[in-house]
């Protein structure tokens, strides 16, 4: 029997939070046919207006039971009559697993059935989300995570990546893998990766230390210490500490082991050159510490990440 998945959406919603899982469960069904059978649902049903504009036509919401539950994420503070029908929809009707995509985490945490668990959101939301919602802990690290019959996920494209996870749950990895290649995914990202650098690579929420951020960026391979990195964005280190760490939402620190990781992780899964070159072009000094940064961040030592970006090509040798 197939399984039957509710996507739903309200006015609003984020299409691709929408249309990314909708296009991973429909590309899995025609590897298995009969695997899956989607329902658009929203409050009211009929033609609902996303937030580029784009209609999509729905059903009315509807008791299950349902084998999955993916509530898509958008302007919830604009759709707050339809969001109160869906947390409401949610508390009572049945599903075998639950998940959501961006912000549709607000809507889950207020249902409460993200109490007790982990959870991830958009990384622009999670200060927010952590504050409203106290039993929740919040994960802002991760672009999906799994906390038993309930999946969260980050920002928009990370939705196909969780659709991914479960497909992989449902069918298997050999499907998972043809579905993330039909849909032209270089290649599926684990739960665990992080959604780092955002803020970041764009200077901070004002775009303040952008200039600054392309100095680092040339730069990854010297000492970037805090001092150092104070002195050229002209101001005292206490100041320039609390500052950065208020526009990007991460220490100066922090900033530049990302930055580091975002180019190592280029070069484990795009060149031939040995780990200890790696570390030592980006900054990391020593492969013992690239992976340990590689861990924290993706879930994943260097050397597995070269494995999945080249399944064909043996890893040259570290040292």
């Amino acid at each position: 029997m197939a399984r039957a998945v509710a996507i739903v959406i309200f006015p609003g919603f984020q299409l691709l939070d929408a249309a990314g899982p909708s296009a991973a469960f429909e590309v899995a069904e025609r590897f298995r046919p009969g695997s899956y059978h989607l329902t658009l649902l929203a409050p009211g049903g009929g033609e609902v207006r996303s937030s580029s504009g784009l209609s999509l036509s729905s059903e009315p919401l509807c008791e299950g039971p349902f084998d999955t539950v993916v509530v898509s994420g958008g302007d919830i503070d604009r759709a707050m009559p339809a969001a109160h029908e869906i947390v409401a929809w949610l508390r009572r009707t049945r599903a075998r697993r639950v998940a959501s995509v961006c912000s549709g985490a607000f809507l889950l945490a207020e249902a409460g059935l993200l109490d007790g668990r982990r959870a991830t959101t958009h990384w622009d939301s999670t200060d927010r989300f952590a504050r409203r919602y106290p039993k929740v802990t919040m994960d802002a690290e991760r672009i999906f995570i799994r906390d038993g019959d309930v999946w969260t996920s980050a920002g928009i494209s990370a939705g196909i990546d969780m659709a991914l996870d479960l497909i992989e749950d449902d069918l298997g990895p050999a499907v998972a893998r043809r579905t993330a290649q039909q849909l032209v995914v270089h290649q599926r990202r684990p739960g665990g990766q992080s959604q780092f650098s955002a803020l970041v690579d764009l200077g901070g929420k004002t775009g303040r230390f952008a200039a600054l951020t392309d100095w680092m960026r040339g730069r990854l391979a010297e000492p970037l210490t805090v001092e150092r990195l104070a002195d050229q964005a002209a101001m005292s280190p206490r100041n320039f500490a609390r500052a950065f760490t208020a526009e990007t939402g991460v220490t100066p620190a922090k900033a530049v082991e990302r930055l580091r990781l975002e180019l190592a992780r280029t070069q484990v899964e795009t060149s031939r050159a040995s780990l200890d070159r790696i570390a030592e072009t980006v900054g990391f000094g020593d492969p013992g510490t690239m992976r340990r940064a590689f861990l924290r961040a993706f879930g994943l030592p260097p050397q597995a990440l070269r494995r999945a970006a080249n399944p064909e090509r043996p890893a040259p040798f570290s040292r």
